[in-house]
């Protein structure tokens, strides 16, 4: 087996004492580098190459990235509405990425977009979508806007706020 990077040690690990005993994972002290700081953090779980479940925050809610990670990977295994929640039997078959994003930045023309190398947020007033960067079957800038902006409840002729953000994946 490939040795998993520490954030997806952290997430797997926060979902498997969710699942086994239903508390929330301590924050491992010390805190590796790439845990510390603050950031929008996306939990993704794919099973035999099929989404299981993500969930993620754009911005940080947590006093830092370990703290993210771990909320995260739990209400990805536990709280996707579009799945069942995930049982502790099938989480050893559940591959598991990170995605620890950049500060969104505002887009001023559409050429500054590549759905290879970043992730965008839409906004209409209350509502938001995001998606992801690098998403299979994802391949152009037209696909990730109209993708982003239904999942926020917007239609295409709506006028959107447009952001643009990197991530840092680990799997």
């Amino acid at each position: 087996m490939i040795s998993e990077s520490a954030p997806v040690t952290l997430a797997r690990a926060s979902l498997h004492c969710f699942l086994g005993k239903g508390t929330i994972f301590p924050i491992p002290n010390p805190l590796a580098d790439v845990l510390q700081g603050q950031a929008g953090v996306f939990v993704s779980l794919k099973k035999q190459g099929q989404l299981r479940g993500c969930i993620g925050t754009f911005a940080p809610t947590q006093p830092n990235i370990g703290s993210e990670i771990i909320h995260n990977a739990i209400s990805a295994g536990t709280a996707d509405p579009r799945f069942p929640p995930v049982r502790l039997d099938e989480l050893s078959t559940i591959d598991i990425s990170v995605d620890i994003l950049g500060t969104p930045q505002a887009v001023g023309n559409m050429d500054e977009l590549d759905p290879q190398k970043y992730g965008v947020i839409v906004r209409r007033g209350s509502r938001s979508g995001l998606l992801l960067p690098m998403l299979e079957g994802v391949d152009t800038v037209d696909e990730q806007l109209s993708i982003a902006m239904e999942k926020a409840g917007i239609s295409p002729e709506e006028e959107i706020q447009l952001y643009k953000f990197t991530v840092t994946r680990y799997k």
